[in-house]
């Protein structure tokens, strides 16, 4: 089973360019949006039954420098896709979301930032990711939240 693979590419934070890490990147008058991009790369990925299981990753750059580590919890709705519960750890604290992981893609769609801890406490926003490479360990993750 591919899940493995598909599964990198929920990372997301799933969740979800190749661009840079940004905290804050613009700016609201309503409200402060913030934009995090990223490059998700797997480290290692287990299976918990049959239909869930777990994967932990390294956040870089588009130059290559860590900025952060996610991890990933994932449960089977069907032969083609899952549901993930996504956390991201990098400066400010912890931010959490979920979303729907496509197998045969490895998009991830319907994702949302449902909260955090620290500079992530009470956030909201969409989490997108789309795989880079064929074996679905590199993953370009988008994440815009507001606070």
């Amino acid at each position: 089973m591919k899940m493995r693979a598909s599964i990198a590419a929920a990372s997301a934070a799933a969740l979800l360019g190749t661009g840079a890490f940004v905290l804050p990147a613009v700016a609201s008058s309503t409200a402060a949006s913030h934009t995090l991009k990223f490059i998700s790369l797997t480290k290692k990925s287990i299976m918990f039954t049959k239909a869930s299981g777990a994967q932990q990753d390294t956040d870089v750059s588009k130059t290559g420098k860590t900025v952060g580590f996610d991890m990933l919890y994932f449960r089977a709705t069907s032969a083609r896709s899952a549901t993930l519960n996504i956390t991201v750890d990098t400066t400010g604290g912890f931010l959490y979301g979920k979303g729907k992981v496509s197998f045969k893609t490895g998009a991830v769609t319907d994702g949302k930032v449902t909260g955090g801890t620290g500079a992530f406490k009470g956030a909201t926003g969409t989490i997108k990711a789309r795989n880079l490479n064929k074996a679905g360990t590199r993953t370009a993750v988008t994440i815009t939240y507001h606070t």
